[in-house]
């Protein structure tokens, strides 16, 4: 989850589509109303890629650091939330003592240098300490948000092996098409969830870089030696990430039994002209098509436990209704085993660059009326902390108010 410029893109790659909800969506109680706990996802994205939500900056003291984790688990405690998405892994680094990658330079200000303290492994307890989960996310190829190499840390695995590296719209990437590489990370992930008692295991949108006009990504080495029995590379590219999470979520069940697996993908499959299965939508980005990575086909095939498709858009936008997405997730989920919950766009909320219906306190607590009409809606994660902080204009205890009066624990 960094997600802040990926947002302002995913806006601006969309066009116009209609869709009507299922007749057989059968409507969801609220639940908790008469005292009973209810059970669902309420989440919110702790974003450490580029200083977004935590730490408010780098180089901070220890100390300091760790007061405003803890301030921002108190905050979810006090919106009556009940897990934090972590990111403990934004650019091939660690937010823990790793012996595979260098510690995370949002800390120090220093790619490698220790921070003089534990943030995930104080994370887990502190969180477990308020009731909360706490989920580690994981960005699985993002090297670094520039293109040099010599910036890495001494001894980065990426300066190591520099076979492994791709530069593409002024970025390094790891090639998901070395097997090398899909090993090396899934190891360096799983170092986390084999020391931490984590509560989930947690992607984010990321897979292959969303496209940017005018570059290609060059893979044409590991394509040529892997990419035969394939019938064009696009194939072979969803082949590589249909294996990364297959085997991801086969190793945090050995390494972790019990732990859920999820995945949060950018809010449109495919679109329904490209695809008769996919939304009724005009797309400019298609998870499918230009991440390589089919989000459908791992909830059809309950590779996955849990998905948060990030419905980002308020009910009633032209381009992307969150009211015609969000009836097309819900048959998606229908009869598998994996979990369905909603990413919000709580950070569009009271935004004067947004539309008017972001300017409205209420539009996200209507999200969450519709969604009670989807079975198969299990709850919402909100992105982000910083932004449930802020609170701009309120539409956060807007939700509270109308949806959150009681606590809830999330499904199992």
């Amino acid at each position: 989850m960094g997600r802040v410029s990926r947002r302002a893109f995913a806006l601006a790659a969309l066009s116009a589509f209609t869709m009507t909800p299922p007749a057989s969506a059968a409507p969801k109680p609220a639940g908790g109303g008469d005292g009973r706990v209810a059970c669902e996802m309420r989440g919110v994205w702790l974003a450490t890629m580029a200083n977004r939500d935590w730490p408010s900056k780098p180089g901070l003291t220890a100390t300091q650091q760790r007061a405003e984790l803890i301030t921002h688990l108190d905050r979810a405690v006090r919106n009556r939330l009940n897990t934090v998405i972590f990111q403990v892994r934004p650019t091939a680094d660690a937010l823990w003592p790793s012996p595979y990658e260098p510690w995370s330079q949002y800390l120090t200000g220093t790619q490698g240098k220790d921070p003089g303290w534990d943030p995930l492994g104080t994370a887990v307890e502190e969180a477990h300490a308020r009731g909360l989960k706490l989920h580690a996310w994981f960005n699985p190829y993002r090297v670094a948000a520039h293109a040099e190499p010599a910036r890495l840390a001494a001894g980065h695995p990426a300066r190591r092996n520099p076979d492994w590296v791709v530069t593409y719209g002024g970025k390094l990437y790891y090639n998901p098409g070395l097997p090398e590489v899909r090993g090396f990370v899934q190891d360096a992930m799983l170092d986390a969830v084999e020391k931490y008692p984590v509560d989930g295991v947690h992607f984010d949108d990321y897979f292959y870089p969303y496209p940017v006009a005018g570059q290609s990504f060059d893979d044409d080495e590991a394509y040529e030696e892997y990419g035969g029995g394939f019938p064009d590379r696009a194939a072979w590219r969803r082949d590589n990430i249909d294996k990364l999470v297959r085997e991801t979520a086969e190793r945090v069940k050995q390494v972790r039994p019990g732990t859920p697996f999820g995945v949060s993908p950018f809010g449109v499959w495919r679109n329904a002209a490209t695809d008769p299965l996919g939304s009724d939508s005009r797309a400019g980005v298609q998870t499918y098509d230009d991440l390589h990575a089919d989000t459908r086909k791992w909830v059809r095939e309950s590779w996955i436990d849990y998905i948060v498709p990030q419905l980002y858009w308020n009910i009633g936008f032209a381009a992307a209704d969150y009211a015609k997405l969000l009836p097309w997730w819900a048959e998606v989920a229908r009869g598998s085993s994996t979990q369905l919950y909603v990413g919000e766009a709580l950070y569009k909320a009271g935004d004067p660059a947004q539309p008017a219906a972001w300017q409205d306190p209420a539009e996200l607590s209507r999200h969450l009326t519709l969604a009670r009409e989807y079975a198969q809606v299990r709850g919402h994660v909100f992105f982000a902390a910083r932004d449930v902080a802020a609170d701009r204009i309120g539409g956060m205890a807007r939700v509270v108010a109308d949806h959150y009066g009681q606590p809830a624990t999330p499904p199992r």
